[in-house]
């Protein structure tokens, strides 16, 4: 049966085969030997006898016959032939080949069969002919004719005719240059997978009869296996020669558009319109591929002919049928990304052309609404930390992972970033000077060195080739050199002008070391440019030696002294060295400073010449021989027995020392380390903690370095130093002095970008035994608890910190007796957690129960609360594992929140707590259960005659439930008087217990004291009297004996506040006088709160009065900085929270009052007053919040001059001035935002900056763009919140959030200056400055479009200046002109609404609608809509344009504004901006309908991984387009759909994105929910415009992306 299926297959590919080659052979030779009824029978014979005949006999038969008549009919030459061909036949009509078909037709009873194969044959035929002209239309005409039939099925048959097209161009073009091939993975460009290898039925007959003497008919792509291949007329190397030929190529694709363009007649299959498409556009894209391999040979110009114009021109027909709205069988968006526009060689051809330009128009417009309004001016302020989503990282990974600092927008406006990129930006380019911006920003602000590695390059020289790209890297070495030699140049104008800037050379010194040292400076070719640079000033800037000092800081850098020794540029390098030096000397000569500088050139000299001695010719004589000065002044300080008292240095000793630093840093290195230790050692005292037979020296106290002395030390000795500091510290057999341990920390405090270590993981790699050793973990806790948290947390360090300290906690936490070291562990734990204000895992694998104490598990979930609702969750990745992380917190924890803490809580942290079960009651029960064995064995173990041997028996007997209820049964034995308790075996046991067993029993105990409370007072006991009965037996427990952890008490008590007596309980213990002097000593054995500046000795105090009897019990280590009282700074701002959830601002004021001081010991305290000012905004009393700011320095802290007055106004209700708040935003341009100008390319700029240095008396929100107005601030100065960027930045937020005034009165200020700050400024300018309001030389703004269309902006140009602002130096204090200012003021506006808690964005969404929705262009009737759509379009295309041409509109500022905030904010505060749209509809125009999309649009690239919120937007969006194009809509005037193409192109630009999850790429498809989303939204919308959006469906017979979809079309249903 099978073989009768094949032959009949065959016989059917023979006959019609013959009966297209007779008609074409009658046509070619204009007459035929054999009638065309012949031809019929003859096909009829041979299926007739092809079931006995074989068929290789029947087609050699035909084939030797029709060569036989051939031959006998063919001229001897050309003009016999045309003699001939006068008296031949006509050729039959073309209606006679379908009379032959269909007789031929009627003898077959499987049409499908003959439909399949005769589609094959058509198909095989269309390479020999295409050459032929008679061949083709006759072709064409038989296609058209079958067509009519219904026997071509154009869904399968234009997918293999392109196939086969392909694979024929393919295999002619072996031989030369091979065109591309056309596939699903060479044609999709933005995520339709071409189906060409759909074939006809025909291709299964094959397959299932291996032995069939035919090569598969599957095989039509293939000239090699084609089955008809023998019956062509044309010889195999004729359609090589043919098809290698550019007419012949030309006229196969010519007429394979033609036949397509018959197809497209009828109603295709998407999925079909895809094939078409893809292939057409790979044909345009490389339309000179071979042309260019033929042409360059012979290297003659080349022309394109008639016939290759004539395929474009079919080509570009095929594609604009494709894309027309009427149909829109494939969306025009699928051009927008396939990179036609981009050709190289557009040949020369007006319809292309079009076709590009059309194209180009297209995208623009698309991309407009995928960016932010202003994005170039965009760059990162440091004041906020962004998290980069990345698919399948891991919970650390994503916990450190950070948005690039700067992206570079694509074509179609993505945001783009990575190494790649970063290497195409061609300098003096847009993005160059935006890059520029952000690197110059960075090296005068001084961000994190965590900062720098993820964005820094490694220079090309330097790349392992190995090296893995760093994601979001974005700044190349160049950059970072010509960044670097900026800030050189700027420093050096400073200098020149007399001003004292040593600091900021100290600063940049540490940096520049660091950038140095991780090779992301290429050193010889920054030495060129630096060469370069200096020698082209015309000023001869150069005058003094601070870049050969500069140099000298990395001459030991290994990456340098190779330079200096083995580079093939060596002498070179050295030479121009050399060549920075000058004699030039300060005018005090005696200064250190200028001591330095007179002697480092020698230092250099004397260093290169220890280096390499092929370059020793090239040395200053002068300078080596002026070494020989160093050597003497050494020798002679450091004769005798009597050493240098480096306390009381002269001047000109100091800078010696420093000068030695660099030419003898090992000497000068145990010449420190013999300061700290010339007092020598002495024994620890022996105390009731030592054995009689041990023995601790402990090396006597001196005064630690101060920072004025080590400041000037050379790089290489401050390494040195710290190297064999920690030797002595944590290696040494003496217990180290407090001066070395506070020099220690002095010096990593001063270069943080240079020293810094994370302790654990550096100690463990020095030598792993180290942190076992008695004592090494202790001082290792000690020093980064109360001298380097704020370290660790500028470095971005504090989450791996915290997992090292999670894992000494879990291993002590149920080890009996190791108390100090748990607690001390677990207050830094505490304070790590506290100052972490963006989510992260609670275990760095992501897995499994927390590890985590009780303490530190409810610690987790307060700081959730604060960072969520003050600073929100960054990124969507977040959100995912937030879950998670509570289930591993709530695993281990029983507790649960009071109502009154609840109602604070942000709404997401709030749903997941709220449902709790309060396991208090079941608590107090088991507690009566056990309470009576409790009683009696508590009973026998703390009477006052109880047995000593009791206390082993109950350690070792007791069950473990009931050691938890020890303090508790303690508790009820008292009955007030603590004296009934023999607390010596009371101290024995719980010094027994493990760490985690006595928080244990505190947690337990409060419960049982605050129930026994409720109880006494049914009894009729007075509550006064059981609260001071209470208070004492807590005394016992905290100061009499000290049994128990104060901090850990305290917090046990807090967090039962829904007990009205447990904070009564804790500001009584707050006030008891015990805890107050300990404070105070606390302060006396201190000293200074700022320990850098203190040049005392530290005094130490004796462990036990430190830390009390329970922690000191068996420990001998001596303390440093530890002390039971430095336990509850974390503990107090927890307090003050607690108390002002419930509602006790009175006795929170008091806390305050009292502890202010304290708090000045909290490493940060600047956070937390900013953080609990935003977390109760509305809730605070003006006292209060006066009180609140009082715990800072307010001296040191950059508040507005005016800012006292508003806050203690007497007329709360009045808001301050406009000037108030433009005087704010001022100070963020200033000193936040990245200056927008090169102060080393335009000498006013430099002038002004130096102008605004000289004006340091000014308020501190008032300084010029270079920061130099105060002087730039170290590290340690500043080290919460760790850089003066952010520092000014969260003092404007202090301020806002503290002003007597709501939240809408704040937002219609700032909005108010906003949207009318351009006329307000150049109004002004104009009256003082003339004509100098043109941009400046140092200016990045684009130029202004011409032609904008300003005609209807009338209003505009009148828009009248803002009252109330005195605008008299707004410009000239700036720097700027005030086009560039306004620009700036908008973006810094933008900024700082961001950082305000919600209460403000909702204002901002509402006062941005009501201005929007009061514009004129909206209000005015009598405007056309092309009036108002020109206005429109012009006020949403750039505000910066606007700006300069002075034509700036309201619409465009508010706009600018949102995006500016929208840009800052976190991911999941963006969901509130749907208030905008809702506030704005119901839409009634386009031009409206634009502003919602411009305002919208630009968040959606964003949520790309928020698929929920970015569903809601989508939704939003299209809902908003159905106001306008609504089904059942009556617009007042009609709207055709057209004049929204750039929306219907957005949106399906912004579906790939998101299914993407990035930037669009060739295999990139919407998500199928999302099409399903589009799906039911469009169906409310107008026909023409469903039309439009018909292929953002899911159906798969009418959109292309669902019939391509791989998981659609696996799953249809």
């Amino acid at each position: 049966m099978a073989m009768g299926t094949d032959t009949a297959a065959l016989a059917t590919t023979t006959t019609t085969a013959l009966l297209f080659r007779l008609h074409w052979r009658r046509r070619q030779r204009h007459s035929s030997s054999l009638p065309v009824a012949m031809a019929i029978v003859m096909g009829t014979t041979a299926l007739v006898t092809t079931t006995t005949t074989p068929l290789s006999s029947l087609l050699f038969m035909r084939s030797s016959r029709q060569i036989q008549d051939d031959s006998t009919r063919e001229p001897p030459n050309k003009s016999k032939k045309r003699v001939l061909a006068l008296n031949r036949d006509l050729p039959p009509r073309n209606e006679q080949f379908l009379l032959d078909f269909e007789q031929l037709q009627s003898q077959f009873t499987d049409q499908d069969q003959l439909r399949a194969v005769t589609e094959s044959v058509l198909i095989s035929l269309v390479v020999p002919c295409c050459s032929h002209v008679p061949r083709a239309e006759f072709l064409l005409f038989a296609i058209r004719s079958l067509c009519t039939i219904g026997y071509i099925n154009w869904d399968t048959f234009l997918p293999s005719l392109l196939s086969s097209v392909s694979s024929a161009e393919m295999s002619a073009g072996q031989g030369s240059q091979a065109m591309p091939a056309v596939s699903s993975s060479s044609l999709s460009q933005s995520g339709m997978l071409p189906t060409s290898n759909t074939i006809p039925n025909s291709s299964n007959y094959q397959s299932s009869n291996p032995a069939s003497p035919l090569p598969s008919v599957h095989g039509i792509g293939s000239p090699a296996q084609s089955a008809i291949e023998p019956l062509s007329p044309v010889k195999s190397s004729d359609i090589t020669r043919g098809n290698s030929s550019i007419r012949d190529n030309s006229s196969l694709r010519q007429l394979c558009c033609k036949i397509i363009l018959t197809g497209l007649e009828f109603n295709l299959k998407p999925v079909t319109h895809a094939d078409i498409f893809y292939h057409m556009l790979n044909w345009l894209v490389n339309w000179d591929q071979r042309q260019q391999g033929i042409d360059e040979s012979d290297g003659k110009s080349w022309i394109p002919d008639k016939a290759l114009i004539e395929w474009l021109h079919s080509c570009l027909d095929v594609i604009w049928l494709l894309v027309e709205e009427d149909r829109c069988r494939v969306p025009f968006y699928e051009l927008l990304p396939s990179g036609l526009q981009f050709i190289e060689n557009i040949p020369d051809d007006e319809a292309l052309f079009t076709l590009i330009l059309e194209i180009h128009r297209r995208r623009d417009m698309m991309a407009m609404h995928m960016q932010m309004l202003d994005q170039h001016l965009h760059c990162p302020t440091f004041g906020t930390v962004r998290i980069l989503s990345t698919p399948n990282a891991s919970v650390e990974q994503v916990a450190n992972l950070r948005y690039s600092p700067i992206t570079y927008p694509s074509v179609l406006g993505e945001p783009l970033h990575g190494e790649e990129l970063a290497t195409s930006i061609q300098r003096g380019s847009l993005d160059w000077e935006r890059a520029m911006r952000c690197v110059r920003h960075a090296i005068r602000t001084t961000p994190s060195p965590d900062w720098w590695k993820r964005v820094l390059l490694v220079a090309p020289c330097y790349r392992n080739p190995a090296q893995t790209p760093t994601p979001g890297a974005v700044f190349t070495s160049e950059m970072i050199s010509e960044a670097v030699i900026d800030r050189i140049v700027e420093l050096l104008k400073l200098t020149n002008a007399e001003i004292n800037c040593w600091q900021e050379w100290l600063v940049f010194s540490d940096i520049f070391f660091f950038l140095v040292k991780s090779g992301c400076i290429d050193f010889v070719d920054f030495v060129d440019k630096l060469v370069s640079r200096l020698t082209d000033s015309d000023n001869q800037i150069l005058r003094t030696n601070h870049v050969t000092w500069l140099l000298a800081q990395i001459i030991r850098v290994e990456l340098v002294m190779s330079a200096l020794n083995a580079d093939a540029r060596k002498v070179e390098t050295t030479r121009k060295i050399l060549s920075f030096h000058r004699e030039d000397r300060g005018a005090d000569p005696n200064n250190p400073q200028s001591i330095l500088l007179d002697f480092i050139s020698s230092c250099q000299n004397l260093r290169i010449w220890s280096l390499n001695t092929s370059t020793r010719e090239y040395l200053n004589n002068e300078q080596l021989q002026k070494g020989k000065q160093i050597d003497e002044w050494w020798r002679q300080v450091s004769k005798g027995d009597r050493m240098m008292d480096y306390m009381n240095m002269d001047d000109r000793s100091i800078g010696m020392f420093w000068v030695v630093s660099y030419t003898m840093a090992q000497p000068a290195c145990e010449t420190v380390m013999s300061w700290l230790s010339n007092a020598g050692a002495t024994e620890l005292l022996p105390g009731s903690n030592l054995q009689p037979n041990e023995r601790i020296m402990v090396m006597r106290e001196v005064s630690p370095l101060p920072m004025s002395l080590l400041s000037g030390f050379s790089l290489n000795l401050c390494l040195k130093l710290a190297y064999q500091m920690e030797d002595s510290l944590f290696a040494g057999q003496v217990v180290p002095s407090i001066a070395m341990v506070e020099t220690y920390t002095r010096l990593l405090l001063l270069s943080p970008h240079s020293l810094f270590r994370s302790h654990f993981s550096h100690l463990a790699q020095r030598n792993p035994s180290l942190l076992s050793k008695a004592g090494v973990t202790l001082l290792v806790l000690e020093i980064i608890n109360y001298r380097l948290l704020p370290l660790y947390r500028y470095q971005g360090k504090s989450k791996t910190l915290m997992y090292d300290v999670t894992k000494i906690i879990s291993a002590l936490k149920g080890k009996r007796g190791d108390h100090r070291v748990f607690r001390l562990a677990e207050n830094l734990c505490i304070n790590l957690i506290l100052s972490l204000r963006d989510l992260f895992a609670v275990k760095r694998e992501g897995k499994g129960p927390a590890e985590f104490t009780e303490t530190l598990n409810r610690i987790t979930i307060i700081t959730l609360a604060i960072t969520i609702k003050t600073r929100g969750i960054a990124d969507a990745d977040h959100l995912l594992y937030l879950q998670t992380m509570l289930e591993q917190i709530m695993a281990t924890s029983q507790h649960t929140w009071s109502e009154k803490t609840l109602r604070y809580f942000p709404s997401l942290l709030r749903d997941a707590l709220i449902g709790r079960m309060d396991k208090r009651g079941l608590a107090i029960q088991a507690w009566q259960q056990a309470e009576t064995t409790v009683i009696n064995q508590c009973t026998q173990l703390l009477s006052p005659s109880a047995d000593p041997t009791y206390v082993m028996t109950y350690i070792s007997h007791s069950f473990p439930q009931h050691r938890h209820y020890l303090c508790a049964g303690a508790w009820i034995l008292m009955q007030g008087h603590p004296e009934n308790i023999n607390s010596t075996n009371l101290l024995r046991v719980l010094r027994e217990f493990s760490p985690e067993e006595v928080t244990a029993n505190i947690y337990t105990m409060v419960d049982v004291l605050l129930h026994n409370i409720h109880v006494e007072l049914k009894r009729g006991h007075s509550l006064q009297d059981l609260l001071l009965k209470t208070c004492a037996n807590l005394a016992f427990f905290v100061w009499t004996h000290e049994l128990l952890p104060l901090d850990i008490l305290l917090l046990a008590l807090i967090d039962r506040d829904d007990d009205p007596h447990a904070l009564r309980i804790v500001i009584n213990l707050l006030d008891w006088q015990e805890l107050q002097q300990r404070v105070k000593l606390y302060y006396m054995n201190r000293g200074h709160p700022e320990h850098w500046l203190y040049t005392g000795m530290f005094k130490r105090v004796e462990l036990q009065k430190a830390l009390g009897n329970h922690l000191s019990w068996k420990d001998r280590y001596p303390t440093f900085f530890d002390d039971i009282a430095a336990h509850l700074l974390p503990v107090i701002p927890l307090i003050v929270y607690r108390l002002i959830e419930n509602d006790a601002m009175d006795p929170a004021d008091r806390v305050l009052a009292t502890y202010s001081p304290f708090l000045a010991y909290h490493p940060l305290r600047f956070t937390f007053v900013r953080d609990i000012l935003a977390y109760f905004y509305g809730h605070l009393p003006g006292k209060l919040i006066v009180r609140i700011l009082h715990v800072l320095d307010l001296a040191k802290i950059p508040f507005s001059e005016s800012f006292p007055q508003h806050i203690s106004s007497s007329n709360p209700v009045m808001c301050p001035p406009l000037d108030y708040f433009a005087t704010l935003l001022l100070g963020l341009v200033n000193n936040v935002i990245p200056s927008l100008n090169s102060n080393t390319k335009s000498g006013s700029t430099a002038d002004a900056s130096m102008r605004a240095h000289h004006n340091k008396t000014q308020a501190t929100s008032q300084p010029g763009p270079t920061n130099a107005a105060e002087g730039q601030k170290a590290f340690y100065q500043i080290q919460d919140p760790g850089t003066y960027t952010q520092l000014v930045l969260e003092t404007a937020v202090i301020e806002i959030l503290s002003l007597p005034v709501s939240a809408s009165q704040i937002v219609s200020s700032l909005v108010q200056i906003v949207v009318n700050i351009q006329p307000t400024l150049i109004q002004t300018s104009n009256g003082q400055h003339g004509a100098t309001n043109s941009v400046g030389q140092g200016s990045v703004l684009p130029t202004s479009p011409s032609g904008g269309s300003t005609d209807s902006l009338g209003a505009s140009r009148s828009t009248p200046s803002v009252s109330g602002i005195n605008t008299s130096s707004f410009v000239s204090r700036s720097g700027y002109t005030c086009q560039q200012l306004s620009c700036l003021l908008i973006q810094a506006c933008g900024l700082l609404l961001a950082q305000l808690p919600s209460d403000f964005h909702l204002q901002l969404y509402m006062e941005a609608s009501r201005i929007i929705k009061e514009s004129w262009w909206l209000t005015d009737g009598n405007r056309s809509l092309g009036e108002l759509d020109s206005a429109v379009g012009y006020a949403l295309l750039d505000p910066t344009w606007a700006a300069q041409d002075n034509t700036s509109t309201a619409i465009g500022n508010i706009v600018a504004l949102l995006h500016s905030f929208f840009s800052n904010l976190p991911q999941e505060w963006l969901e509130g901006t749907h208030v905008i749209i809702k506030h704005l509809r119901p839409v009634t125009s386009v031009a409206m309908l634009r502003i919602v999309f411009r305002i919208m649009g630009p968040l959606l690239p964003r949520l790309a991984n928020a698929h929920t919120l970015f569903n809601k937007t989508l939704a939003l969006l299209l809902n908003t387009m159905g106001d306008v194009f609504g089904r059942n809509v009556q617009p007042p005037s009609p709207v055709e759909a057209s004049e929204i193409a750039d929306l219907i192109d957005f949106l399906h630009h912004v579906v790939h994105y998101e299914g993407q999850g990035g930037p669009v790429q060739a295999n990139s498809k919407p998500r199928p929910e999302v099409l399903a989303l589009c799906g039911r939204a469009a169906e409310s919308l107008r026909p023409d415009v469903q039309h439009l959006l018909s292929h953002l469906k899911p159906d798969m017979n009418s959109s292309i992306y669902a019939a391509t979809h791989p998981k659609l079309v696996q799953n249809p249903a």
